[in-house]
């Protein structure tokens, strides 16, 4: 099986070091974020580990090649729908989108985008143990795509079915 190819999208506080526990585990990985002094930071975190990840200032190049694409924005719906948006749009019908949340419903956020069954949520991301929340129509290829960058990167992973309420559509 090939190497996977990851697109972090955000340079915040999490996105620099997820992005190089891929780049270390020997994946392709690229990091995005707008904000160029975020990025410029992040470089030098890359350059100071002497790991190969790819920067890029748009989500489109981050996105263009990558078969798991996890953003790091801030976990509210307003960003998320954003983020998700904006990956389903750019990226090629293979990639997976991640997003690491603890409030939303994965389910939720899936059925905004033309691949809902090729999304996944994640909890407790920078533990050991991580929580692979699967929406209602998450397939079992997203599943074990999933797990197995997760168990690359030292993780154990635990599966779990969406349980949050619906949010976007409860009230409709």
């Amino acid at each position: 099986m090939l190497p996977l190819r990851v697109a972090v999208i955000g340079a915040g506080r999490l996105g620099p070091s997820f992005a190089l526990e891929c780049a270390r585990a020997g994946f392709s990985t690229v990091l995005e974020d707008v904000m160029p002094h975020k990025l410029r930071r992040a470089g030098e975190q890359i350059e100071q580990a002497g790991l190969d990840v790819e920067l890029a200032s748009t989500v489109e190049a981050a996105v263009r090649e990558a078969d798991i694409a996890i953003d790091f924005v801030p976990d509210e719906l307003e960003s998320k729908l954003e983020i998700f948006s904006l990956i389903d749009r750019m990226a090629p019908p293979k990639t997976i989108i991640c997003t690491p949340t603890g409030a939303l419903s994965i389910t939720d956020l899936a059925s905004c985008t033309y691949r809902s069954e090729r999304c996944a949520a994640l909890r407790g991301l920078s533990e050991k143990e991580v929580t692979l929340v699967r929406g209602e129509t998450s397939s079992n290829e997203t599943v074990a795509l999933v797990t197995r960058l997760l168990e690359s990167l030292g993780r154990s992973v635990r599966v779990e079915a969406d349980t949050m309420a619906p949010m976007l559509t409860k009230n409709l």
